[in-house]
């Protein structure tokens, strides 16, 4: 039987958490998860909860947690997700990771390991500037690294404390972040 590959990637705005998701997911055949590619998706192709997402989307709010957290135990329940996920943005906040884990153990499924891409902020400024997106410059993407560090860094410490975190440099070449990434899943 083939090992269930199930991984959640963490880390700053910028440190290529989606680029790196994106080719292991494909190098082990199984999705690549993103709380923003589902939400579109369900608005898209109007769910129930896609529909009530659009209503917070139109009004220009936040999609409340509840939701997205309905979005994700109905993501990690399709037949592509069986054999392994990786988590892409997902959890955000200790709650979120709470949750998780007890949405995991109602699955009967596990996550190997939380991997968390390390970058020096010098870095992720120059990455966010050069992608050219218009709501990227220098203030905001401080704000963006401010919020990250408040809501989301704490959840590196809840998989620290289960001892499901690993550690990755992601101030290198991309090819030399995924041989570290693919070392850490195997570890």
């Amino acid at each position: 039987m083939v090992q269930s590959i199930r991984l959640i990637f963490l880390g700053p705005p910028g440190a290529g958490k989606g680029t790196q998701a994106q080719i292991l997911a494909e190098s082990h055949g199984i999705p690549h998860i993103s709380t923003g590619e589902i939400l579109r998706a369900a608005i898209a192709n109007e769910t129930e909860l896609g529909q009530q997402a659009q209503g917070f989307v139109d009004r220009g709010e936040l999609v409340p947690d509840s939701l997205i957290l309905d979005l994700i135990r109905e993501r990690l329940q399709q037949p592509d997700a069986q054999q392994g996920w990786i988590l892409d943005g997902f959890p955000r906040n200790v709650s979120q990771a709470a949750f998780l884990n007890t949405l995991l153990a109602e699955l009967s499924q596990q996550c190997n390991v939380a991997l968390n891409l390390e970058v020096p902020d010098s870095t992720l400024i120059e990455r966010l500037l050069s992608r050219g997106r218009k709501d990227d410059n220098q203030e905001t993407i401080r704000r963006r690294l401010e919020v990250y560090r408040e809501q989301t860094a704490p959840v590196i410490d809840f998989y620290q404390k289960q001892g499901s975190l690993q550690s990755v440099n992601g101030d290198r070449l991309p090819e030399e972040v995924t041989a570290a990434l693919k070392d850490a899943i195997a570890s």
